[in-house]
């Protein structure tokens, strides 16, 4: 099958989250299948200076040049992933992440931008394409490009299958009605089985109203948007397509995310030697000037400091925590109220708490090797990839029952196949009581080698995420 990507993130070079990382190793997977895989994605700055010998191979000429006409760059990836690189400086050359200014808002023409970028999918999809390659499958991600099915539902002609992969519906691509004749839509588009979503274009409903399947990142997520309260006011029309709908769990980078061969680490381990995770959780409690205590339990967390991923609920409870004894380090940035009270509890805690408001990759490696108990009590979350980390790495996670936490990680009241805890309302008493329940464990050494042994045991590659994709593009 030929197939053509299409993201507004890539990882490493423009990343903000788990789509970053997905579109890196979920076309990489599909490509060791056999599957001729193509990556669209902008030609943002940092992107472009890192492939400066990419070769220009077609300007395409859009609706007649009422839009821009940008240049498609094709590079090729280090892991070997062909890359088509949409390159117009005007959209795409600035200073920021994909999505904000330097300043933490929005772009205001992102509908501009990111529409050129559907269009330009749609384009490499349909007739009118000049490219010798012609997709058999365009594969969609987030709002960013969820209007390209519905370009190509409103081209003439022979037109690739279209797939939508939801990744967090929250994110919608609202504009107003204007925005539909600056991007090229037919009047015909404006109505609620088109783009219209409540007096605005929304990018979002519209690929998922006009795409020929959609999938989420979890099977759980994916019964999760269905419903009033997980389905952001887009449940009915997702209940309507639950026909079209598939839930596939995402992967991780099972060789980055190796302890047996993670080049950040102090110290490799594997799931038949874990001696050395001691050594890791030494020098980190010493890197971050934290006590070297090996008799009390290390907690983690390396994330958004927002209340969806429940970081409000811990900080309430963490002077709790702090008592049972136990050591916490938290890692990630996020809105400055939930910053300043992390900051403040570290400030207070000195020795036993550690805040590191930044990215740091090499210690975020560093914190899943010589934790003892990662901590994810999100409010929702769609996949998820640090519970998968941890388990790989043999740090159990405490998370809540929702989404992909509730389809990786099984609570250790099951006995044969426990691998972390699970906890249910997303309130701070519940999240307390579960976080007891995991330093009770952890002083049990016998129960906690055999958690280990099962988290470390669960496969996480992505290969049979892959795998459930081609038979989805087949059946398009």
């Amino acid at each position: 099958m030929k197939v053509l990507f299409a993201t507004s993130e890539l990882g490493p070079w423009a990343k903000t989250g788990g789509l970053g990382d997905v579109a890196s190793a979920l076309p990489a997977a599909l490509r060791a299948m056999g599957q001729d895989v193509r990556i669209l994605v902008p030609g943002y700055r940092s992107l472009l200076e890192s492939f400066p010998d990419a070769v220009e191979v077609a300007r395409p000429r859009l609706l007649g040049g009422l839009l821009p006409v940008p240049v498609l760059r094709k590079a090729l990836a280090p892991n070997g992933t062909p890359l088509l690189l949409l390159d117009y400086p005007p959209y795409f050359d600035r200073p920021g992440n994909p999505y904000l200014g330097p300043e933490g808002r929005d772009w205001l023409d992102n509908h501009l931008r990111f529409g050129l970028l559907s269009r330009v999918a749609a384009w490499l999809g349909s007739k009118a394409s000049t490219l010798d390659w012609k997709p058999h499958v365009l594969h969609c991600n987030d709002w960013q490009t969820g209007l390209a099915p519905a370009y190509l539902h409103y081209l003439p002609g022979r037109r690739a299958k279209s797939l939508l992969t939801v990744h967090n519906l929250a994110f919608q691509g609202l504009f107003d009605h204007a925005s539909l004749f600056e991007l090229g839509l037919p009047d015909e588009a404006w109505h609620t089985e088109g783009v219209e979503y409540h007096g605005y274009l929304s990018f979002l409903k519209a690929g998922l109203q006009l795409a020929d399947a959609i999938t989420a990142v979890s099977p759980s997520y994916a019964r999760e948007i269905q419903t009033d309260a997980g389905g952001m006011g887009l449940a009915g029309l997702l209940r309507h397509r639950a026909g079209q709908l598939h839930g596939i769990l995402n992967g991780i980078d099972a060789e980055t995310w190796d302890p047996a061969t993670d080049r950040y680490l102090f110290q490799s381990y594997s799931a038949s030697d874990l001696a050395a995770k001691a050594v890791n959780k030494a020098e980190l409690q010493a890197q971050l000037g934290l006590e070297q205590r090996a008799d009390l339990p290390l907690l983690a967390v390396v994330s958004r400091l927002t209340e969806q991923k429940g970081l409000d609920l811990l900080l309430e409870v963490a002077p709790e925590v702090l008592k049972l004894p136990a050591q916490l380090v938290v890692l990630g940035c996020g809105t400055p109220a939930l910053e300043q009270g992390w900051k403040a509890l570290a400030h207070e805690h000195r020795g036993a708490c550690s805040v590191t408001v930044a990215f740091d990759e090499a210690l975020a490696h560093r914190i899943e090797a010589g934790a003892d108990i990662f901590v994810m009590p999100s409010r929702y979350e769609p996949c998820g990839l640090n519970q998968m980390y941890s388990l790989r790495y043999g740090t159990l996670p405490v998370v809540r029952a929702t989404g992909g936490l509730a389809d990786t990680v099984i609570d250790a009241a099951d006995e044969k196949h426990g691998n972390g805890f699970v906890s249910g309302p997303a309130t701070a008493d519940a999240l307390l009581q579960t976080l007891r329940r995991a330093s009770t464990a952890w002083h049990d050494p016998e129960q906690w080698r055999r958690l280990q042994q099962h988290a470390m045991a669960r496969n996480s590659s992505w290969e049979n995420a892959a795998r459930q994709y081609v038979e989805l593009y087949k059946r398009l």
